[in-house]
């Protein structure tokens, strides 16, 4: 990747039983370097075992131990939310099951936690109990975390909230901007509890070296009668990667862009055998590798961007995305051992057709052929949404149909990353809007609407596959200002198909709701009713509206109509 967020942090950490038999704090720290440094961060994080809890200290070094370990295998492209709490989940899962095995020796793996994350130029904080998380900034000290606790009377209370404790995991979250300057004091309460916020500030502050101030944190607290385990950090951001828009330009354009490319010409080893797609943004070739004798389809920008450094970012970051995506229904990213000496990339060639070409091709598809296409084109969007990146631009022409008439998508060009989007760039970032026919309204107004907008376009398509129009007609076009939408009006399939049963139709009919809070909540859901009559879509849409035993009616009449959409749901796929 050419995104560069170099960050210079300090840390400094100790950890003691000191009145204590057994220490049963831990506490560790990871800076990696390169990508991972821009992608995923640097971490600090300390756990807390409870007492009363007969492993909390092993609870503690396997939190500890497991998030150093497992938030960097994650996927580079999730983002910081997600990764973290993705591994917080399973590791809170692990300890609640060891507490409660039948044959277990050991109960109670149990303990508090507080994580930081360092990325880019912002603190990501996940925290569960009463260990704390501080910052230190301009001379003011402020709690970021809040303890989870209960107060059973003045002197004795319980931890409300642990990892372990409990098999959901309730784990809070906040995400602040950092400062260079900024010093973070990550602590247990055998050293909060017993000082001041003032003397926390002064301790931390006393010396350059972190080690040394964690050491004097330790041992004030245990001076002033501390009876637990004491352990803090103290992380500080000596300076932040001030990118300048001329240091990313020199880094993106290392690489030149293509001469123009013609049948029989040759670039690093490839020659190129045919274009297959021109536009003003991008250049689609078959070419083949002179070395392995494989053929590829090589991606080239277009000439007219070459000094457009947000263009090119968007353009390194198609072959990085697509190379992260694995489905049989997402086109692979081709990447080759040996250098470059042009800005481009390769990916399979696939043969068979465009599904514009092939809608005009099947003007009335057999249902269950055009369902299969449409359960192959959902597959491929969930590939994309499981690594929190968006399509954006879903329509017939980025979707080829195989000879078997599988379906793969193709493109990479509008996709939108909700990780690399956290990465700070001293630019505004390209942002392609989608087809005007397929994409949603809401998002051409400037709303992301997440993976509802891709389940629009997935909708619209499924809608020109059974009838051969479009579900709003040509009003997408014309629609570019909010009160548009509220104009605009779905056109029921059935007018243009006559067989498209009612079910059918309002299931698009919901995918593509004007309101993005009225479509389903994933594709998933908008799969299964668009396979298999819902009840609810056979009750007439003014019914719902009426009287109270009006509705009962429909109700009933419902599951008389319900039975019979059963049958013709197998005459509908079978036709």
């Amino acid at each position: 990747m050419y995104l560069s967020n170099e960050i210079d942090i300090a840390i400094g950490q100790h950890s003691v039983e000191g009145r204590k038999a057994r220490n049963e704090d831990c506490l560790g720290f990871f800076q990696p370097e390169g990508n991972l440094l821009t992608t995923k961060g640097a971490v600090a994080i300390i756990a807390d075992g409870v007492s009363t809890a007969e492993a909390g200290a092993e609870a503690a070094q396997y939190c500890v131990q497991e998030f150093l370990s497992d938030y960097f295998d994650t996927p580079d492209i999730w983002t910081v939310s997600k990764s973290a709490q993705k591994v917080l989940t399973s590791i809170n899962r692990l300890l609640y099951a060891r507490s409660h095995e039948y044959l277990s020796t050991t109960r109670g793996h149990v303990c508090t936690l507080s994580t930081l994350v360092i990325k880019s130029r912002k603190a990501h904080l996940f925290h569960i109990g009463d260990s704390r998380i501080y910052l230190i900034r301009r001379d003011s000290l402020e709690l970021l975390t809040e303890d989870h606790i209960t107060r059973l009377s003045e002197s004795n209370s319980c931890l409300s909230r642990a990892m372990g404790m409990d098999t959901h995991l309730e784990i809070d979250y906040k995400v602040i901007d950092i400062e260079e300057g900024d010093l973070f004091l990550l602590s247990t309460d055998g050293i909060h509890d017993v000082l001041e916020p003032s003397q926390l500030k002064a301790l931390a502050l006393g010396d350059s070296d972190l080690n040394q101030c964690c050491q004097s944190l330790v041992q004030t607290a245990y001076d002033a009668g501390s009876t637990d385990n004491l352990s803090c950090q103290l992380l500080r951001v000596n300076q932040i990667d001030d990118d300048s828009i001329s240091d990313m330009t020199d880094r993106l354009t290392t690489l030149p862009f293509p001469p123009e490319l013609e049948t029989g010409m040759k670039i690093d080893s490839y020659l190129i055998e045919q274009e297959l797609y021109a536009s003003n943004r991008s250049q689609l070739y078959r070419v083949r590798d002179l070395e392995t004798d494989e053929c590829w389809v090589m991606k080239t920008p277009s000439q007219n961007y070459d000094d457009d450094t947000a263009y090119i970012e968007r353009f390194v970051m198609e072959e990085w995305v697509g190379s992260r995506i694995d489905s049989p229904h997402v086109v692979e990213v081709h990447i080759p051992n040996r250098a470059k000496t042009f800005l481009y990339y390769l990916m399979e060639s696939i043969d068979g057709v465009p599904l514009d070409e092939w809608i005009e091709s099947n003007p009335t598809p057999k249902p269950a052929l055009a369902i299969k296409i449409v359960k192959d084109i959902a597959a491929g969007l969930k590939a994309f949404h499981q690594r929190e990146t968006l399509h954006q631009d879903l329509k017939p022409s980025n979707v080829m149909i195989r000879p078997d008439n599988s379906a793969v998508i193709v493109d990479f060009g509008s996709v939108f990353v909700a990780g690399i989007n956290e990465i700070f760039v001293p630019l505004e970032r390209d942002r392609i809007l989608g087809t005007m026919n397929y994409s949603d309204p809401v998002f051409r107004l400037g709303q992301n609407t997440g993976i509802k907008g891709d389940m629009f376009s997935l909708a619209a398509i499924t809608y020109e596959m059974f009838t051969g129009a479009l579900p709003f007609g040509d009003s997408l076009e014309n629609c570019e200002k909010p009160h548009q939408l509220q104009k605009l009006k779905y056109i029921p399939a059935d007018r243009h198909n006559p067989i498209i049963p009612i079910w059918f139709d309002r299931a698009l009919e919901k995918a593509m709701m004007i309101d993005p809070q009225q479509r389903y909540d994933s594709i998933d859901q908008f799969m299964q009713d668009l396979t298999q009559p819902n009840p609810d879509f056979l009750i007439p849409r003014e019914a719902a509206q009426k009287s109270p035993n009006a509705l009962i009616f429909w109700q009933l009449m419902s599951l008389v109509w319900f039975m019979i959409a059963i049958f013709t749901l197998i005459a509908f796929w079978l036709k």
